[in-house]
């Protein structure tokens, strides 16, 4: 193939779409070649049939049609090199990001693959694509087999000692264990995943990907001020490459900002030099909302910011989650600014004021006096709330213990004075 054919089929795929596939299927089905220099070109042209076929469907949002050319390029790969095969399979299967709803088929296909590369004794392809195969499971919350196959994985790939691989998957199970909500096994396979890094030089990516699992479990743990620390090195690290990641990097430093009750901060955060190209964005308008609504204690402007930027903000349960506890946290400091110069109030008033319905208000006005923010008790035969002023602490009690203490003491040590004397 020339170049001018190439260039030729480019527009061809653009023009007549259904004669360009009919040309690239056509070239994968050529037979065998008897020269060793027409084999090699031969190769050569069907690796970039297989390529362009590949991008070809990716257009069209065909997730069957790129599953049967991976299929399809089986034939293909059981001519060249192992390593060039895994790259070309990889380059195949990024081509179904773009294909919405196409996780189905791509679980299939992987699958297939994966007995196939096993028949074949393609070790390290096989161990490549399951780790894509779990890495999908855990986007579409199929936990369940996810951690089946990393338990098999693990196991073949400490035998082999590949530790690239192996921090990988560690670093999937660590966010396997997050998913279903044992942070405990979540912080091992973690620091598992660190220490296998270790010993191996760690792709930027990689580490990126490690410093903002960290930063998601400090923040799981409420320890908000580590977890910035390790989103601002994964933001450094993924916008000196001009990732797509780094916005969500940098969403999860404005949330701990915000987590830590220091919303003003958020402004001074986005003119520094390495936001200022995302401080425009929706998603981090919707971050600079909440912030906002944050900083004026005010649960409507919070609820509104919710609504108006409802993919953004629902979209990332990390984010979903803390912003939950936060509306918790923003609806009690409001009941408590409503009720705080009262010594009887009506709980309809205080629903009014807050803009809930009664039967939640009262619900947590309850809670709050359970947990003790407030002294008080619900009338709800009046339907109204009695604020009592918070008892002065009586010292007695704790005086006379630490009394009784003393004695004690001193009762031992002439105890132990007339036992030396008999």
């Amino acid at each position: 193939m020339t170049t001018t054919e190439k260039v030729d089929f480019d527009s061809l795929a653009t023009a007549d779409p259904k004669k360009a596939e009919a040309i690239y299927k056509g070239i994968l089905q050529e037979s065998k070649p008897e020269g060793e220099h027409d084999n090699e070109a031969r190769l050569k042209q069907q690796e970039s049939a297989l390529v362009k076929l590949a991008e070809l469907y990716r257009d069209q949002k065909n997730a069957n049609g790129l599953a049967e050319v991976i299929t399809m390029s089986r034939a293909f790969m059981s001519s060249t090199a192992k390593a060039k095969t895994a790259k070309l399979i990889r380059t195949l299967l990024d081509y179904f990001g773009s294909i919405p709803d196409s996780t189905e088929p791509q679980i299939k296909v992987l699958k297939d693959n994966i007995a196939w590369a096993k028949r074949e004794k393609r070790i390290f392809l096989k161990h490549s694509l399951e780790t894509r195969l779990i890495g999908i499971q855990l986007e579409s919350s199929q936990f369940k087999p996810a951690l089946s196959l990393i338990d098999t994985l693990l196991t073949e790939l400490r035998r082999l000692d590949d530790k690239m691989i192996l921090t990988e998957v560690h670093l999937l199970e660590s966010r396997v264990y997050r998913g279903i909500g044992n942070l405990a096994k979540s912080k091992a396979a973690l620091t598992s995943a660190r220490t296998a890094a270790n010993s191996i030089y760690c792709p930027p990516q990689l580490q990126a990907s490690l410093d903002l699992q960290s930063g998601i479990l400090h923040a799981e743990d409420k320890d908000y001020k580590t977890a910035y620390s390790y989103f601002y090195e994964t933001f450094e690290n993924l916008s000196s490459q001009d990732d797509p990641g780094a916005l969500g990097a940098l969403k999860y430093m404005l949330l701990c900002k915000v987590m830590l009750n220091l919303p003003e901060d958020v402004n001074a955060l986005l003119s520094i030099k390495l936001a200022l190209k995302y401080a425009q964005l929706r998603e981090v308008e919707s971050m600079r909302a909440v912030a906002k609504a944050h900083q004026n204690r005010n649960l409507a402007e919070f609820e509104k910011a919710l609504r108006d930027y409802r993919d953004e903000l629902s979209s990332d349960p990390t984010i979903r989650s803390h912003l939950a506890a936060l509306y918790d946290t923003l609806l009690e400091q409001n009941l408590l600014r409503i009720v705080e110069p009262y010594s009887v109030v009506e709980v309809d008033y205080v629903a009014q004021q807050v803009g809930q319905g009664r039967q939640s208000v009262e619900a947590k006005l309850s809670q709050m006096i359970l947990d003790k923010v407030f002294h008080g008790v619900l009338d709800q035969g009046r339907g109204c709330l009695i604020v009592y002023d918070d008892p002065e602490s009586d010292n007695t009690y704790g005086a006379a213990i630490e009394t009784l203490e003393q004695i004690g003491k001193v009762v031992d040590s002439l105890y132990a004075k007339t036992v030396k004397i008999a």
